[in-house]
């Protein structure tokens, strides 16, 4: 991978780039972006990351990657990959993830200090299953406290799993991560301050491999090759190298169903949706995998296609006579979208029957959705709109 030497103070020549509001409109600001935030997941959780180019690294949530070594990352320009975590930041939920692609566009960060209060600021993220989003909103206080770390505030709405996400300016440039919300009827944001983030990439610039972390207790950046086993060199307090975590084994009825998946060929580290979810594609179709452990329900949801804008009513009643004739599984409408489901109790399953109960809607939602765009004018599902 290619490394970069980043100045300490704001390294503009590297991190700038010409993207004003009067050279380039909004829709170009959201399409650049668009195409450099990637969706994050893990067995535990899922979140938003954006690219930064010349870095060599992807932008997160310390709490988004929490115990994993590597995480899945999938994007506009993104094929679903797996990439290692390199450095976490617990005290500032912050995170880096090491990956290069050239494809991949150039964000804008300010290295100025001049947000203010009042300012228009745009909220994007992108968290899997979720559709790509940017909310508005503006900056209602500069130096919210919190745990020692001043935030930016703002009431630009934060939607789940954008964590990770950045917080832009009316230039275009990249003033904040996101980083939590406070939901108790003002629905207020907070952003780390990019700053923190220039400072921190000063700090790793000679990680070009293994991993590091911050110490929790005496804030020093402690690296896989200075680290005492599991302990800060500096003062001794418990520290985990994201290098160093295990990976992750799946227990109980997860383990099952990650064995069911394997043996339908699929590569169960890329499937991980957070906890006791999965996603799949079969065909042009995509398949939704989720255990409601409470319940013990387990159910399958193939995202076929859109409802077509015309001769409705055709349509309709193909569906119906399918569910008459299905076995084991139906038809059913998410907003415009026909979803193909099945539903199983956990204490019903084992190998033999989730693998024919998950070969079954594997092989029907690869062949009805071309029956339903081919045949009843039912449109393909743009990958935004999947839930």
């Amino acid at each position: 991978m290619a490394t970069f030497a980043l100045p300490g103070k704001a390294p503009m020549h590297l991190l700038k780039m010409a993207f004003t509001s009067s050279e380039d409109s909004m829709s170009d600001i959201i399409k650049t972006y668009r195409n450099a935030i990637v969706q994050i997941a893990t067995p535990y959780s899922t979140g938003t990351g954006f690219y930064l180019h010349n870095a060599g690294y992807i932008v997160t949530n310390e709490h988004v990657v929490r115990g994993n070594r590597e995480v899945i990352i999938d994007g506009a320009l993104l094929e679903r990959q797996l990439v290692p975590v390199s450095f976490t930041d617990q005290h500032h939920d912050l995170a880096l993830l090491r990956f290069y692609d050239e494809k991949m566009p150039q964000l804008p960060i300010t290295g100025r200090d001049d947000v203010k209060e009042g300012d228009k600021v745009l909220a994007m993220g992108h968290p899997f299953g979720l559709r790509f989003s940017t909310t508005s909103g503006i900056i209602s206080n500069t130096t919210f406290r919190e745990g020692g770390i001043s935030y930016y505030q703002h009431d630009a709405a934060l939607n789940p799993g954008n964590s990770g996400g950045p917080l832009v300016n009316e230039r275009g440039e990249v003033i904040g991560i996101n980083t939590f919300v406070l939901r108790d009827g003002q629905n207020m944001g907070f952003a780390l301050p990019v700053k923190l983030l220039l400072q921190t990439l000063e700090e790793v610039k000679k990680l070009e491999r293994g991993s590091a972390t911050r110490c929790h207790s005496c804030d020093n950046i402690v690296f896989e090759e200075t680290a005492q086993g599991n302990y800060c060199p500096h003062c001794g307090a418990t520290i985990n190298l994201p290098g160093k975590e295990d990976q992750y084994q799946p227990t109980g009825i997860a383990r099952t169903l990650e064995q069911i998946l394997e043996q339908c060929g699929y590569d169960v580290r890329l499937s991980r949706r957070g906890p006791n979810a999965w996603q799949v594609e079969k065909g042009s179709a995509t398949i939704n995998i989720s255990y409601y452990e409470p319940a013990g329900i387990i159910s399958g949801d193939a995202v076929l296609c859109q409802l077509p804008k015309e001769n409705i009513a055709d349509i309709y009643a193909y569906l119906l006579r399918q569910n008459f004739e299905l076995e084991g599984l139906s038809f059913s409408l998410r907003r415009n979208q026909i979803v193909l489901s099945f539903i199983i109790m956990d204490s019903h399953l084992n190998m033999d029957t989730g693998l024919e109960r998950f070969q079954h809607l594997f092989q029907k939602a690869d062949d009805y959705d071309n029956i339903l765009v081919e045949q009843y004018g039912a449109s393909w599902v743009v990958e935004d709109d999947v839930d």
